[in-house]
């Protein structure tokens, strides 16, 4: 599971790394020092992008394309490259000018997205949220970077994203962890509006809203919130960056988790129970 950018970013340069590697040997290149030479390198440049060290050009890619004679590959050699480049963004430099430009960035992701699978621990997701609830949890994350205040925007930008849940050629899956339910950002007012509007979400019959009980018998341990977008990407939201996952192996280690945790949800008639319990406890 994706904990940190070393898991993250450092493992995906070394699996890239190890692609190089083999592709060098298959060539014939029996060590890193004989294919630096042919390419014009040092051999500790070749070291460093095989043991994925140091993140190769795209000039570098294309030299092991063709010198290990399978330029066919260089395309998506790149693409995997800036997928990598790509994936670990810092909250700081992503909310550096607030936090509505962060919100509008997502736009175009959730109008293409026909399936949407999103797991929460311990927050409602933003899809879900209600103005209240989005604006005290996004006063909270203003006040900690100590980043302009925009959440009045941010809060509009977000509830307008909610608008794909209404079309019902598209597929929610919602899976939240009762602690989610629990947690209170905002007044007993807000979360009990919260907790209200969840209801009243879990009846759409495009949204499938599963709830984990804090007492069920675990297949699968808490994780960092993801959100599984088609089959394309996993945005993983880490305490001080967002994670962005394409690789198709990976995103599919996603959907199996998403599944395993899928099975120790309540639904329906459970879900619903579970809310109102957590609505009473409000007291």
């Amino acid at each position: 599971m994706v904990s940190s950018p070393s898991s993250a970013v450092q493992a995906a340069r070394k699996a890239l790394g190890l692609r190089l590697r083999e592709m060098r040997k298959a060539a014939g290149f029996g060590t890193a020092r004989a294919f630096a030479a042919r390419a014009g390198w040092s051999e500790s440049k070749a070291s460093r992008v095989e043991n994925g060290v140091t993140s190769p050009a795209a000039e570098d890619l294309r030299r092991y394309a063709v010198l290990c004679g399978e330029p066919e590959t260089y395309p998506d050699l790149v693409a995997t490259s800036h997928n990598i480049d790509e994936m670990y963004v810092e909250w700081r430099r992503l909310q550096g000018r607030g936090l509505r430009p962060v919100q509008q960035a997502h736009i175009p992701l959730y109008e293409r997205t026909q399936h949407f699978r999103i797991y929460e621990p311990g927050v409602i997701p933003g899809l879900v949220q209600t103005p209240d609830y989005a604006r005290a949890i996004m006063g909270r994350i203003i006040s900690f970077w100590d980043i302009p205040d925009d959440v009045g925007d941010a809060v509009t930008v977000r509830i307008g994203r909610q608008r794909v849940l209404r079309d019902a050629g598209r597929r929610f899956g919602i899976l939240v962890e009762e602690t989610a339910l629990r947690s209170r950002f905002g007044d007993a007012e807000v979360m009990a509006a919260q907790l209200g509007h969840l209801l009243t979400v879990a009846s759409l019959a495009q949204v499938s809203l599963g709830v984990i009980p804090m007492t069920v018998d675990r297949a699968m341990w808490p994780l960092e919130g993801f959100w599984i977008f088609d089959d394309d990407q996993v945005i993983v939201e880490l305490a001080t960056a967002q994670v962005t996952v394409k690789q198709p192996s990976e995103v599919f280690a996603y959907a199996r988790m998403f599944a395993e945790l899928a099975t120790m949800a309540s639904y329906g008639k459970q879900a619903r129970a579970l809310i109102v319990e957590a609505i009473d406890a409000l007291g």
